[in-house]
């Protein structure tokens, strides 16, 4: 979509880039970030893509019309190359197949080519290709928002659900081993939701691992701060309403298998300012979605963080939507510079600070009255329990807009833990955002007044901020 590939994290010519056209410095950026996994080449794009335009010779790759976001796909980047991309970023990559305009054959026969070693047709098309070894791609999605008027080759639940099982069968024929994720409601908005859930998992079941959620938060203009700070509780909401559907459905199926929730499309939208949607028809790489995020847009996405720490026990992928340019922690410009934005400082806390269990705090906290939620809480936390460190990080949005909020937080079931670091995000613009000329405009700043006395933390959060409270053991315990 737009320039999430070409000029985004792909760009030959281009001062930082690499032998195989790809930014180095896009690579710095999405290394520092340590994304987990990567889905390609998911959204819209995929329901009307064939794979095999993506691999073999560049000259020998047709050009095609991309008729989901009307645009001109030239192909140069394809499967392996985007394998190799997720290698030199420290990634894994989860592919999604054409359940669109295509089906099991399709389907099947990508994964014999990403996955399979050698000595069959496909397999050795891809060490033909160049590359020898397989991918062994363990993650895989089942089409992308097959609900979706919008989306080519959108289905009925009945239709998606047993397409999608008589894929996923020929699938995991070809590769025993593989992980799929079925199509849940393009979001909870849909008149289908959650019908269609309930539909697919009752065709896919047995066959699938998981089914998706995708939701993505835009501050209305009758919005108050606190009113749109409140929208992770939809998330929180959409969650638990999934998560009671494949608990029936399994009750129903009599069956030991659990599904889990991968959440891998969500984000806040914002408007760039500039008419970047109404561009010329098959075009190549137009700039689409490229919203230009603020200091309140960061404390949103902390605040869906978050949510995401608090149902990991169903939770276990969950996916922002997009890396590069689109809806994008990380911004570029061709020819020219990258850039953090605001939401990429939530994201490299959690991903940094936040690996190990998660624990769910038991909260009492002042409310304030919302519009669409009712009371929703002033403070948002979650916390992390590093087992191999021993330490403890919370994570912590203080919504309230009338001065900052004192934390008391009782840590005695942790013994020895003594030193504290943190981290605060807050400005008194909220408002303020990165660009290519200022991109340290909106940076986190070292915290000053947390303390920790007999097991219990005290800390003073900003109003209207994003809080990373780390407490580790003393380097002689």
């Amino acid at each position: 979509m737009g320039r999430a590939i070409y000029t985004g994290i792909y760009e030959p010519g281009h001062p930082t880039a690499d032998e195989n056209g790809f930014r180095t410095d896009v690579l710095d950026l999405v290394r520092e970030l340590q994304v987990p996994i990567v889905r390609y080449p998911g959204g819209n794009f995929v329901s009307a893509y064939n794979w095999e335009d993506g691999v073999g010779p560049l000259v020998e790759r047709p050009t095609r019309l991309d008729l989901a976001w009307r645009s001109v796909e030239s192909n140069r980047i394809g499967t392996n190359e985007f394998a190799k991309w997720c290698r030199l970023a420290n990634t894994e990559m989860m592919p999604a197949v054409n359940l669109g305009t295509r089906g099991p054959d399709a389907a099947r026969a990508l994964v014999e080519y990403c996955n399979h070693p050698n000595g069959s047709s496909w397999s050795d098309l891809r060490v033909a290709h160049g590359a020898t070894a397989p991918h062994n791609f363990k993650l895989w999605c089942l089409g992308n928002e097959m609900d979706g008027p919008w989306q080519l080759g959108a289905k009925t639940a009945h239709e998606y659900g047993r397409l999608a099982a008589e894929t996923a069968k020929a699938m995991k024929l070809t590769d025993p081993t593989i992980e799929l994720v079925a199509c849940g409601s393009s979001s909870r908005n849909m008149p289908t939701f959650p019908d269609w859930e309930a539909e697919v998992l009752d065709h896919a079941y047995e066959y699938v691992e998981y089914i998706s959620l995708h939701s993505y938060y835009h501050r209305q203009e009758t919005d108050s701060v606190g009113e749109y700070l409140a929208k992770s509780l939809d998330m929180d909401s959409f969650i638990r309403s999934v998560v009671a559907v494949c608990d029936y459905t399994q009750a129903r199926k009599r069956s030991l298998k659990r599904i889990d929730l991968s959440f891998d499309e969500w984000n806040v939208t914002r408007s760039s300012g500039q008419e970047d949607d109404a561009h010329e028809p098959w075009s190549v790489a137009p700039p689409l979605a490229e919203s230009r995020y603020t200091v309140e847009d960061a404390l949103l996405v902390g605040c869906l963080f978050i949510t995401l720490l608090q149902h990991v026990d169903r939770v276990k992928v969950a996916c922002l939507a997009q890396l590069v340019n689109i809806l994008p922690p990380i911004m570029t410009r061709a020819a020219g510079g990258a850039w953090r934005q605001t939401i990429y400082y939530p994201y490299v806390h959690v991903s940094t600070f936040g690996r190990g269990v998660s624990l769910l705090p038991s909260v009492a906290c002042p409310t304030y009255e919302t519009r669409e939620f009712g009371a929703a809480p002033s403070l948002a936390v979650a916390a992390v329990h590093g087992e191999a460190s021993g330490g403890v990080t919370i994570f912590a949005v203080n919504r309230g807009e009338n001065g900052p909020m004192t934390i008391e937080v009782d840590l005695r079931g942790f013994p020895d833990l003594a030193r504290i670091e943190s981290l605060v995000l807050a400005d008194d613009d909220l408002g303020a955002a990165n660009t290519e000329l200022e991109p340290d405009r909106v940076t986190p700043r070292a915290g000053t007044d947390a303390q920790l006395d007999g097991g219990r933390l005290t800390a003073t959060l900003p109003s209207l901020s994003w809080n990373v409270l780390r407490l580790s053991k003393s380097p002689t315990t």
